[in-house]
């Protein structure tokens, strides 16, 4: 059996036809009134920080005698941070916590500001606008806990995980459906790109296969 493309009938011919048929069938995809009322500050957006630890992860931190710290990374965040970068919104870590898994997941992602050990987030996120001349307005911050409530009162849009303590939750600007390490930050990304009317665009050169 010939399974190449053609001008005429093929499996792929076939295959286009189901994917119509399906996209067809689809059901819109349904945003909350919380996402909706958020697109208007997500609109502003050029720099998104993030926490590590409960936002990028689970907030679970193993240990072993081999290697150190271990820490689990989703990789639809990390594909939806790859996409925001790639439509020119820079994104960069500040976290309480160092390890060379956040340095070497810093790297894969090609994120721009990186500070680690941080024990003053407000003092990394004043020498962040410093020295990209950006507006609190055009920045973002998603933080899990009180140790990032000082950062999230100064910024455009803040942002927190389903799991994030009560306190971080009641100030978010918007609250996330899904927890840290399982999409979070991954919706968070997709709600930026809505905003700035780029993410059906993103989508379908994707879905056609045109990365």
């Amino acid at each position: 059996m010939n399974n190449k493309c053609s001008t005429g009938y093929s499996d792929c011919g076939l295959t286009q036809a189901l994917r119509e048929r399906a996209a067809e069938r689809k059901q819109p995809i349904v945003r909350s009134a919380a996402w909706k009322s958020t697109l208007v500050k997500a609109k502003k957006i050029d720099l998104l920080l993030l926490d590590v630890d409960g936002v990028l992860t689970d907030g679970t931190v193993f240990y072993t005698a081999e290697v150190g710290e271990i820490k689990g990374f989703n990789t639809q965040d990390g594909f939806g941070l790859r996409i925001l970068q790639e439509a020119g919104i820079a994104v960069g870590l500040i976290t309480a916590r160092s390890s060379e898994a956040v340095n070497k997941r810093a790297n894969d992602l090609k994120l721009k500001h990186i500070y680690a050990g941080c024990s003053d987030k407000a003092a990394a996120y004043a020498e962040i606008l410093a020295q990209t001349d950006l507006l609190p307005e055009q920045t973002a911050y998603m933080g899990d806990d009180w140790l990032d409530l000082p950062v999230m009162a100064k910024v455009g849009c803040a942002f927190a995980p389903a799991n994030a303590v009560a306190e971080v939750r009641q100030r978010a600007d918007y609250l996330t459906e899904r927890s840290g390490g399982s999409g979070a930050v991954r919706e968070v990304c997709e709600l930026i790109l809505e905003a700035k009317g780029l993410l059906t665009a993103i989508f379908t050169r994707y879905s056609q296969g045109r990365p």
